[in-house]
């Protein structure tokens, strides 16, 4: 029998691009779609870091790390999603 619930882990890499409100509004949207779809456990910010290489012409990133738990195929949305948003340089969501 196939799990149902799986625990996910995302980290997403927001452009600096963005000012204050933009940044927190993005981190926001996500919270609410993950908490929309599953159960959030922790939201870490990690705060603005400097990026290994250039993205964008960009060398530094606002990070943000969520610990969710969720069924299989949400994080195939949700990955949908961070991709076509704009302010999002990088993302990359694991199973725990």
């Amino acid at each position: 029998m196939a799990k149902q619930i799986e625990k996910y882990e995302l980290m997403a890499v927001i452009s600096l691009k963005k000012d204050e409100e933009g940044i927190n509004a993005l981190v926001e949207k996500f919270k609410a779609m993950i908490e929309a779809n599953g159960t959030l456990e922790e939201v870490d910010v990690w705060g603005k870091r400097k990026l290994a290489y250039a993205i964008e012409d960009e060398t530094e990133g606002y990070y943000v790390l969520y610990h969710f738990e969720s069924k299989p195929d949400f994080p195939q949305e949700l990955d949908r999603v961070l991709k076509i948003t704009d302010g999002i340089l990088r993302s990359m969501t694991t199973v725990r």
